[in-house]
């Protein structure tokens, strides 16, 4: 047993207010899995553009005295379509200042959520402590309000067109104006905290067959896909994670249908034997590593959407491949939150919740806006309207663990797109780099996606310029930029907890001690 200053665990979250909640949890008894499910429920309150009760996730989970398993909540695709002519489906366009990206939104781009079920899923299989207490945090912040932080404003002032949309939505987001919440403005959503209150006292049957899901419904009805069968047969998929080792290291992550897990994967078996003599070339090898990753998805021609039942292992022959292709050229945005905690007995878990954008609608009386999977281009890359009813659309989200003998380390990340490439990158600086936490999400990122090359300031000149000279387009961009993804990490290293949040995404790490003790 720990005693009784030692450090309870660790948390590593997106907002100050998501943190405390867990932090109060471990203070309280509750173990890692208490701490994430109070995260995730006040994440909903403190981050409402990144976390809703209508939206999704995955929780990867490693009990001390478990193998690790992959919780899967995400959205799934209605049971039936509807016309296209008939949906309330529109384009958004969205400002990330400087570069401009189409959202579609209405009831028309909302899937099935999952967020509910798998919150009394994980509560149920992993807790300790009772729901209402995990949902307590969430309550409190969103009656008695949050201040708006700087990432939150700015984020509801670049999805102005969504959180302004509807006049319930400008009610909340916009004290009735036009013009978003800004910096230390508050938030409150008591609506928000009154469905709490009746989620754990009357369960998540209440959302999925009761009278929350019948609100969910009746907002669909005109232009929407969901119905009550959609939402009564949505079920939680507990998942084997996908592992390997990279350089001596243990490494799960999300499975299939995640899309971005597997590419991650991918990229560290070419990453795995790729020699660097210099930083310049672990850089280079990087950046060459994404671009045959994202050539193989290509090339397996990856869905939108897969069978809940299959489950693939990573291929040896397309890693061997992909391997060859690099030797010979090396020289040559969603709105998601993540949550990351570790506790004193040993339980890791790694969480990333998203509400894609929302879709400008909320359920009247309910505080809840609806998700916009159906909306989002990166979620349909075949087309909007041509998914397969009653299948997980498929996700980049990837909470990871990082296990070996001088760490136990779980992270994860928000970014849409770059999601797979933070995390990669985060995965080779802490393994192959041998960088602390701190350190690995500090250090400056690159994302490729076909020809095009991301790369933010801070990376050494001969190395900015080698990587400039091998891609057909390039864009700099500042240091430290949300565009990067946020990594958050929590665990222990070297016999010490630790926890760094990404200053890109507003992050805030705790090691959490027992209260009064210093």
């Amino acid at each position: 047993m720990p005693r009784a200053t030692s450090p309870l665990g660790a948390v590593a979250c997106g907002h100050p207010v998501t943190a405390a909640a867990a932090a109060e949890v471990l203070r309280d008894g509750g173990n890692a899995f208490d701490a994430v499910v109070a995260a995730q429920c006040a994440a909903c309150a403190a981050e409402p553009v990144l976390a809703s009760l209508a939206g999704g996730g995955f929780l990867l989970a490693h009990p001390a005295d478990a193998d690790p398993v992959l919780y899967d909540f995400f959205v799934q695709t209605p049971l039936a379509k509807q016309a296209p002519e008939d949906l309330d489906f529109y384009p958004v366009e969205v400002d990330f200042g400087g570069v401009t990206q189409e959202f579609h939104i209405g009831v028309g781009a909302t899937a099935t959520p999952g967020f509910v079920r798998g919150l009394f899923d994980i509560h149920a299989d992993l807790c300790t402590l009772p729901l209402a207490r995990l949902m307590e945090p969430a309550m409190e912040a969103a009656r008695d309000g949050v201040p708006v932080t700087p990432l939150q404003a700015y984020m509801m002032d670049v999805v102005g067109p969504i959180y302004t949309a509807t006049a319930d939505a400008r009610r909340v987001y916009a004290g009735g104006g036009r013009q978003t919440l800004r910096e230390a403005d508050t938030l409150r959503q008591p609506e928000l905290a009154d469905s709490f209150e009746a989620l754990h006292s009357e369960g998540a049957n209440l959302f999925y067959r009761g009278a929350l899901g019948e609100a969910i419904v009746e907002t669909c009805a005109a232009g929407g896909h969901l119905r009550l069968e959609d939402l009564a047969r949505y079920r939680t998929l507990r998942r084997t994670p996908l592992s390997l080792r990279y350089r001596g290291t243990g490494v799960w992550t999300n499975p299939l249908p995640s899309t971005g897990g597997t590419l991650i994967a991918l990229a560290l078996g070419l990453l795995e034997t790729a020699e660097a003599a210099h930083e310049t070339e672990r850089v280079r090898n990087i950046a060459e590593a994404m671009r045959l990753a994202n050539a193989a998805r290509l090339e397996a021609g990856a869905d939108t959407s897969f069978d809940p039942e299959f489950d693939p292992e990573l291929d040896p022959e397309l890693v061997s491949r992909y391997r060859l292709r690099m030797r010979g050229r090396a020289r040559s945005t969603r709105g998601t939150t993540h949550i990351s905690v570790a506790d004193a007995e040993g339980n890791l878990a790694a969480m990333t919740v998203s509400n894609g954008e929302g879709c400008g609608r909320m359920v009247p009386g309910t505080g809840i806006m609806l998700n916009n999977m159906l909306g989002e281009e990166d979620l349909n890359p075949g087309g909007f309207h041509r998914w397969t009813p009653g299948t997980r659309l498929a996700s980049m989200m990837a909470p990871t663990f990082v296990e070996g003998p001088r760490q136990r380390l779980a992270l994860g990340s928000g970014g849409s797109n770059r999601i797979r490439s933070a995390i990669l990158q985060t995965v080779d600086q802490l393994v192959r780099a041998g960088r602390s936490p701190e350190d690995a999400v500090l250090a400056p990122r690159l994302h490729v996606e076909g020809e095009r090359l991301s790369l933010e300031s801070g990376f050494a000149a001969d190395t900015g310029t080698e990587l400039e000279a091998a891609f057909d387009e390039v864009e700099r961009w500042g240091r430290a930029n949300l565009f990067f993804g946020g990594v958050h990490i929590a665990g222990v290293r070297d016999g010490q907890f630790v926890a760094a949040g990404d200053p890109r995404r507003g992050g805030r790490g705790l090691v959490v001690r027992p209260q009064g003790s210093g």
